[in-house]
């Protein structure tokens, strides 16, 4: 009995969060409970970005709560449209004149502000008294990715709330049979990551006509990541399969009907498949530049840190961190195996220590035979200290010293001719004339140098 149970407990959540049912409005509008008084009007948002130090009698949790949901407004019960509706809790205040509430798109990086405003008079009558306010006029597209924030008027330090909000997309039932994005075709898709294929079935379209469905990566618009395929409409198979290099959070599938202005949909199913991103980094042995550059638009904290050796820790390194969706770069940088690059956004964090494996070489050195001198050359990306002396190879992994150290510095990207006089004649003329790079000995050497290298 308690298995069968089970059973029928999942089944029914499976239904719900399949069947979701977006309400329905004749009309957005404003409206404020406690019989307050409000209005709204359009913000641009810019005077209400700079934020002040909270008078001390304000406390930190004025703004209680932010809930966020989608509706639906239809006109004459076709033609529909989706809107957010916000609804957010707030104490009232006479420090606080309303409320200022923003939706940004993070698909294309526009915002939409509102300012709502309090009868005075009224809301300083009710001091301390929770008010909600439900704002639902800011509309939205299907699959929408949303970033809303709720601000207090005037705009005081560390008082917001903010939360991010996917838009149901054409699989909701409501959504696909209401809004006209979704005639234009729907989705469904299967991985093969072994094969690095997406195969993609199309439904909801104009059976009688061709419909185009392509890869693309999305940035302000979808830019193209392979060749678009073909669905002909009068074909009962309804499904293509497409190639893909890698598995980006922005790689999207999208698809339109071969018909002039013809509607396109996406659908981004590998949205948060961030962990992909971090791998790009670059580092430059000339310029000493550690570059990372994102494959697809992210908003991300960067910063450099130091990897402990006790517990693997990064410690952050003062004065490293940069805010960016696009290129960050960092000059003059030492190629140590414990520094590393630490990538910060809402979903968490992700170090990435460039150097840890030895990719990049800190230093090179070159020698040459002339006359009765060892000629050795450095080339170091750091402020270096190396020890040179000449010695007498026994073995292969020995060598008999028969000389002195002598000592040289190397500064910043410097190359320093540092000349060891021989202390014996017996040099082998395989050795005589030559120039051997990247810091490695000749292996017909009967007399080779060793440096040591040790970084300040």
């Amino acid at each position: 009995m308690i298995s069968i149970y089970v059973q029928i407990l999942l089944i029914i959540i499976f239904w719900n969060s399949d069947c979701q049912i977006i309400p329905r409005i004749e009309e957005c509008g404003l409206s404020c409970s406690q019989g307050i008084h409000c209005k709204s009007k359009p913000s641009s948002g810019i005077f209400n970005s700079f934020c002040h130090d909270a008078p001390a009698s304000l406390s930190s949790m004025v703004l209680k709560s932010m809930k966020i949901s989608t509706v639906m407004k239809c006109v004459q019960g076709s033609q529909c449209s989706l809107h957010l509706n916000i609804k957010g809790t707030l104490s009232l205040d006479e420090n606080i004149r309303g409320l200022e509430i923003c939706s940004l798109s993070l698909d294309t990086q526009q915002s939409q502000c509102t300012n709502v405003r309090f009868a005075r008079k009224k809301s300083k009558m009710l001091n301390g008294k929770k008010v909600q306010v439900q704002f639902n006029c800011i509309e939205v597209k299907v699959a929408q990715h949303i970033y809303v924030t709720m601000k207090t008027v005037p705009n005081y330090c560390e008082v917001k709330l903010s939360q991010e909000y996917y838009v149901e997309d054409c699989r909701n039932s409501d959504v696909g049979k209401y809004i006209s994005d979704c005639s234009a075709g729907k989705f469904d898709y299967n991985v093969d990551r072994a094969r690095k294929i997406i195969s993609v079935n199309v439904s909801n379209f104009l059976q009688d006509q061709d419909y185009y469905v392509r890869l693309c990566h999305k940035w302000f618009t979808c830019e193209d990541a392979g060749a678009f395929a073909v669905i002909k409409g009068k074909e009962s198979l309804k499904s293509v399969s497409l190639k893909y290099s890698q598995l980006l959070p922005c790689l999207c599938i999208e698809g339109w009907l071969a018909i002039p202005d013809a509607r396109r949909i996406q659908l981004c199913p590998f949205e948060n498949d961030t962990k992909v991103l971090w791998d790009n980094i670059v580092y430059n042995p000339v310029t000493q530049t550690l570059a990372w550059e994102p494959a697809c638009p992210v908003l991300v904290m960067v910063n450099l840190c130091r990897l402990t050796k006790s517990n693997n820790h990064c410690e952050d390194i003062q004065n490293s961190s940069k805010n960016s969706s696009e290129k960050v770069k960092y000059s003059r940088v030492d190629t140590h195996p414990r520094l590393c690059m630490k990538f910060t956004t809402k979903q968490g964090s992700w170090v990435k220590c460039p150097f840890a494996h030895g990719e990049f070489p800190a230093w090179k050195m070159r020698t040459a035979a002339a006359a009765e001198q060892i000629q050795v050359y450095f080339t170091s990306q750091t402020k270096a200290q190396f020890s040179v002396l000449v010695c007498n190879r026994t073995q292969l992994a020995s060598c008999e010293s028969v000389g002195t150290h002598h000592s040289v510095s190397v500064g910043w990207r410097t190359d320093v001719d540092y000349s060891v006089p021989l202390q014996i004649c017996d040099i082998h003329c395989d050795f005589c004339g030559q120039t051997y790079g990247d810091g490695n000995p000749a292996k017909a050497m009967t007399h080779r140098m060793k440096s040591v290298h040790s970084l300040h």
